[in-house]
């Protein structure tokens, strides 16, 4: 791993939270699609480096425990689902969604340890969400404009970059490479709004549309002299884009990046479009063609950056007043609280 890198020279800068492999920050993190876990089946996975298996009961409802049965240390995963519990398939112990043994075929009494971590689950997006404790204070976050409405999602190919996904979320807001890499020349303001709990940040970064090259005044005329974005960033590991806001002509466009540590230096990033469900077949088109708008915007984006971000450490001992949407983005990110799966949970209290 390039932290290792030029100790002497170039001493890393370590934080907290940020960019600190050991600690995994309460959020929701994703586990698999939906579909892949149908009524009456189990499934286990590796989430931020931990094995955790998931369960659908007959009520349909999703639920998720350490993997490992406290008696010998078999995969659940490969037992059965009995109504709502999962059944060890070795000795056939039994466990709910709350991680209580309920029945021991060969006995009446149950041992006190014969018990499992749970974990809060939520369905949302088309995917399984897990949050590293047995009750989530929040749900998976949602863009303000979409709140209460019915939206289509669809994922895209998820993707890995050798770097903190710390590291990753924050490309949204360097407003300073929008013009050096991808020759966006906007001057943009930024005005952050952080919520009550501290878990979620919004940055806003607006301008005014440049106006020097045939295509720049092209776009000028078509959606307007002003343009506005957003990042909603939540628990530090999910990010909610928002771009094309009060322009002319077009609705706003709407993409969740979710991200998740699968490897010391390797982060799994999945793409999520999202947009507002629309009546009729017109509306079903205005729909596609929205989703197909954020994906090209995406993909437009996605190779440039994806050259920086798996060759760098991350060392900021030089930062510009530009940058201060990066400050407060670390600022925030180090005061979130460390999760059960923190790998030195001691350390980071």
């Amino acid at each position: 791993m390039n932290q290792f890198h030029n100790q002497n020279t170039q001493p890393l800068l370590q934080m907290k939270i940020f960019n600190n492999w050991d600690v995994v920050a309460k959020g929701w993190y994703i586990a698999c699609p939906s579909r892949d876990i149908p009524k009456g089946k189990a499934k286990s996975l590796d989430i931020c480096g931990q094995k955790i298996v998931l369960f659908r009961g007959e009520d349909g409802k999703i639920r998720a425990l350490d993997a490992y049965c406290p008696h010998l240390g078999t995969d659940l995963a490969i037992g059965r689902v009995d109504g709502n519990t999962i059944r060890c398939f070795f000795h056939h112990w039994a466990f709910d969604g709350e991680g209580t043994c309920q029945d021991i075929p060969c006995q009446s009494a149950i041992p006190e340890k014969a018990c499992l971590q749970s974990y809060a689950t939520e369905e949302k997006y088309d995917f399984i969400w897990v949050y590293p404790d047995a009750k989530a204070p929040e749900g998976v976050a949602e863009f303000e404009e979409l709140k209460g409405k019915s939206i289509v999602t669809v994922r895209d190919k998820a993707f890995e970059r050798s770097c903190h996904h710390h590291i990753c979320m924050m490309n949204g807001i360097d407003a300073q490479h929008l013009q050096t890499v991808h020759k966006v020349d906007i001057n943009m303001n930024l005005s952050l709004q952080q919520n009550d709990s501290g878990t979620m940040v919004d940055f806003t970064l607006s301008g005014d549309f440049p106006n020097t090259t045939r295509r720049e005044r092209f776009a000028r005329k078509i959606l307007g002299e002003k343009y506005e974005y957003s990042m909603r960033y939540a628990d530090g590991c999910i990010g909610l884009l928002t771009t094309m806001k009060k322009v002319r002509l077009v609705p706003s466009l709407h993409m969740i990046y979710a991200y998740t540590p699968v490897a010391p230096g390797k982060t799994r990033i999945q793409p999520i479009y999202v947009a507002q469900k629309r009546k009729g077949i017109g509306g079903w088109l205005v729909t596609q063609l929205l989703l197909l708008l954020t994906k090209l915007a995406y993909y437009f984006l996605k190779g440039e950056d994806g050259k920086i971000y798996d060759n760098i450490r991350y060392n900021p001992n030089a930062m510009l007043s530009i940058d201060m949407p990066l400050i407060k983005y670390m600022q925030y990110v180090n005061q979130l609280e460390p999760s059960i799966w923190s790998k030195y949970l001691n350390k980071v209290k």
